[in-house]
């Protein structure tokens, strides 16, 4: 068992005093009770360790330890430094032992906010009890356990310090109890009082505030087995008695006992006066009372009613008069307490001056003992008592060097544990994260292929029955109601939803994830093109994407190289696109200050020509993106002042349909209207080629030469069959190059490759328009129709939802051409078409002569 004697310090009224308690560990509910000796049946309180922290502090003197519950703290004090660490230790450890055994019952588990944690709490205790950060500190016999209950309790200065007089029935409960006791000793088998009356436990206040948290009532049955241990085991009776050898011994025994006794007659007689008060105060109240009731006239009575009036007037007066004493005492203390923090002030500032004086006293001293070349003279001027205050000192410094190392070790057992127990936590949540991520990721795959079944027999309709047909009609019209965010929350916690990938309509830049198509047929493909995204983005969260956004963390200053450029071609993460994007164009772009509010000022005070067509062109920016959705938009206006703001900057192109696509794209990322204007300045003044956006796009046009050029090399059946059925691909491609694949990727996939093309130039959009027909070229192999193929071209963009095979195909699969391959082709195709364009104007100069000639 572990219990003995400790000092505890009492905190009621102005005065602390250390109180002399014996304590018991009570092992089936994690409590340590207290008593005020060892003979005491019923305790005073009672301390809960179950979520108790524990804490030694070496300036609070030798053996005072803390103990701080969720409501209080206890102070402490064993008889020396091993008894603390022996209570410490063995707390610790019956504490971690209940809980673990705690653990092994799921009693309410279900019903507790940290269920998920009571899995894994207390799977390394045994581990950790084989880790020497602690190690075990002997038992000190004499002042732990049954031996020490049958020593005498502690003395104290005065008879009533010890008593409790919060809970006087306890006391009396347990003086009873130890005479009654005393006399069964003795032979006697007569109990003065039946103590099935003084079975109630005392209610759960502080006794000096400290009788908090107090156990339960103890039944008679528990009561007596205490008394019969106690009696074995703790008072020094039969036990030691037979062990004595001798008279002198056993009288020595008993006047102890006799000691003892008398101590407790003394506390009892005080007890006993206060009581005696209480009584008289009853009694007066009952005489008076009397007298009311006694008396033969209305006039007697209302004498004693205005007696009793006079008396509440003169307690009233006497309470104000206490009261304003009170506060005028209250004054003084508060006046007294600034005045002592300014002495402490005071005494700080002169403690400091001193030890400032003898540091430039030691300093000298070093400085003479140095210019001082005979050994004897150097002796001399350390004097003997210099020497023994700094042994002192060193000697002090070296016991709190031991205290420190002591209770460095008892919080380093603490937090391995903790640590031990946050690690397996995290582990196992980790592994349950990735489960989860991968049954949703099989769950929406399941989705897909549903959807895909069901597009099937919606084409083949016309040839089911119609039984069937009504059938299919109704699964479809089901489909399309059935909301994936509402399933995957059903499926998943949200918490759980947040950490993998949540459902939403809109992504982080405010782009649709399900497309909103008017076509029955295609909204069909949007459900089935939303699910399979999402399932490749589950799958790939922690295999890619979660080591390529450890890299990209890694990164500090950005600099051009092979390894920047390979992370950007795998995409950028959403919280480092706006840094790195900045970067790319501050590069190539040097933003001129004042420049572009300069050029705003010019927007309003003239207009452009091309401000109608801007006009006209801004409700049709990026339908599909709630940020510009709407005429009354927050991001319309500054789309606006951007592209106008470009049509000044550069006359010779104005405004151009398309620049208000890139404008959009570059908004959203960089958020900044200047930083937008600068990043629209790069891609065409820099990016794309001259003449790209110009009235005649003569160098769109040549690209649109080259693309064929290397379908032709890199897919020659694909670009067959495209000849076969007459299908001219530049009507599909030739947007994909003005607006860079805006509004023809999902929004996912296009910011990968705007990311790349960034960074290396227009290269990037051969690549990934090669790879977009490579991805999707057994499809369009299968269709022999040239209207079909059409019709699959306008949309199958939309229908890639793998990016990171879309960007495989683009830098890996493809054979490589370098920019200088790519500038031959240009400029081949661009003198092509340029005698071209010079043979159609002189035919239409011919043209006009003729027309001319002719007349009216």
């Amino acid at each position: 068992k572990l219990c003995g004697y400790l000092n505890k310090l009492g905190i009621k009224g102005p005065i602390k005093t250390w109180k002399s308690r014996w304590f018991f560990y009570d092992e089936n509910k994690c409590r340590l009770l207290y008593y005020r000796t060892a003979q005491d049946i019923n305790p005073l309180g009672s301390i809960d360790l179950s979520s108790a922290s524990f804490d030694c502090k070496m300036e609070n003197g030798e053996g005072v330890f803390e103990i701080r519950t969720l409501s209080r703290a206890f102070t402490l004090k064993a008889i020396n430094k091993q008894a603390m660490m022996y209570w410490l230790q063995q707390l610790q450890m019956r504490r971690w032992e209940f809980c673990n055994t705690q653990s092994r019952f799921p009693v309410g588990i279900l019903s507790c906010p940290f269920a998920f944690l009571s899995c894994f709490v207390f799977t390394f205790v045994d581990v950790v009890d084989n880790e020497d950060f602690l190690p075990l500190v002997k038992t000190p016999t004499e002042a732990v356990g049954l031996k020490a209950a049958s020593l005498p309790a502690p003395q104290t200065s005065t008879a009533l310090q010890n008593i409790s007089l919060k809970h006087p029935w306890t006391e009396i409960q347990n003086t009873v109890y130890n005479i009654c006791g005393s006399k069964q000793f003795w032979g006697s088998n007569e109990n003065v009082f039946s103590f099935d009356e003084f079975q109630e436990h005392p209610e759960n206040v502080d006794e000096e505030q400290e009788a908090e948290g107090a156990d339960g009532r103890m039944g008679p049955r528990l009561n007596w087995i205490r008394k019969a241990r106690w009696m074995n085991s703790g008072f020094p009776g039969s036990e030691e008695l037979s062990r004595e050898k001798n008279s002198v011994d056993k009288v020595s025994v008993l006047q102890q006992q006799i000691l003892t006794l008398t101590e407790e007659v003394k506390s009892q007689k005080e007890l006993v006066k206060l009581l005696h008060k209480a009584l008289e105060a009853a009694q007066q109240e009952k005489r008076v009372s009397s007298m009311y009731l006694t008396a033969a006239e209305d006039k007697d009575r209302l004498e004693l009613v205005r007696h009793k009036v006079r008396q509440i007037a003169n307690l009233t007066s006497r309470l104000e008069a206490l009261e304003q004493e009170k506060k005028e005492l209250e004054q003084i203390l508060t006046l007294r307490d600034s005045h002592i923090h300014e002495l402490k002030e005071h005494v700080q500032l002169l403690m400091e001056k001193n030890h400032a004086k003898q540091e430039v006293i030691m300093t000298l001293t070093e400085q003479m003992a140095r210019e001082l070349s005979d050994p004897l003279q150097e002796a001399n001027t350390i004097t003997v008592e210099t020497l023994y205050k700094q042994q002192e000192e060193i000697e002090h410094l070296k016991d709190d060097i031991d205290a420190y190392k002591t209770q460095n070790q008892f919080l380093n057992s603490e937090i391995h544990q903790v640590t031990q127990l946050w690690t397996s936590v995290a582990e196992n949540e980790k592994a349950l994260l990735m489960k989860c991520a991968c049954l949703q990721a099989r769950n929406c795959q399941m989705e897909s292929k549903y959807l895909t079944v069901l597009r099937k027999l919606q084409e083949a309709v016309p040839g089911l029955p119609n039984s069937h047909a009504e059938l299919v009609k109704n699964l479809i019209q089901e489909a399309l109601q059935w909301d994936v965010k509402e399933e995957a929350e059903e499926a998943l916690s949200f918490e759980l939803n947040t950490a993998l990938c949540p459902s939403s309509e809109y992504d982080e830049y405010g782009f649709m994830t399900v497309p909103d198509y008017e076509i029955e047929d295609w909204k069909l493909l949007a459900k089935i093109q939303a699910l399979e995204i999402k399932s490749n983005k589950l799958r790939s969260q922690e295999i890619v994407e979660k080591p390529l956004r450890d890299r990209w963390n890694s990164i500090g200053e950005l600099n051009p190289s092979a390894e920047l450029k390979s992370l950007i071609r795998s995409g950028i993460p959403v919280e480092h696109r706006q840094r790195v994007w900045r970067w790319m164009v501050s590069r190539h772009c040097s933003p001129v200050p004042g420049h572009y509010q300069r050029l705003l000022g010019q927007s309003r005070s003239t207009e452009h020509p091309a401000c109608r067509q801007i006009e006209l062109d801004l409700p049709r920016t990026l339908t599909n993106n709630k940020h510009f959705s709407s005429p009354t938009s927050q991001l319309i206006p500054r789309l606006r002042r951007v592209l106008l703001a470009f049509s000044w900057h550069n006359p010779a192109i104005g405004y151009c349909q398309g620049l208000n696509r890139l404008a959009a794209v570059a908004l959203l990322v960089l958020e900044d209207e200047e930083s937008a204007f600068w990043c629209l300045v790069y891609i065409v003044e820099n990016l794309m080629p001259a003449d790209y956006y110009s009235e005649t796009l003569i160098t769109s046009q040549v690209d649109q030469r080259v693309f064929k050029d290397f379908l032709s090399e890199k897919l020659p059946c694909l670009m067959a069959h495209f000849e076969q059925y007459r299908i001219d691909v530049s009507l599909i491609t030739f947007n994909w190059f003005l607006v860079a694949f805006v509004d023809s990727l999902v929004s996912d996939i296009l910011l990968r490759v705007w990311d790349a093309f960034l960074y290396e130039g227009t290269k990037v959009i051969f690549r990934y328009a090669l790879a977009i027909f490579k991805y999707n070229e057994e499809e369009i192999l299968r269709i022999h129709d040239s209207v079909e193929i059409y019709q699959y071209l306008c949309f199958f963009t939309r229908m890639i939802t793998d990016g990171r095979k879309l960007m495989n195909i683009a830098f890996n699969d493809l054979n490589p051409f370098p920019m200088k391959l790519l500038r031959n082709r240009r400029s081949m195709h661009r003198e092509e078409l340029e005698a071209e364009l010079c043979e159609l104007e002189q035919i239409k100069a011919a043209y006009v002569k003729e027309r001319a000639e002719q007349g009216p």
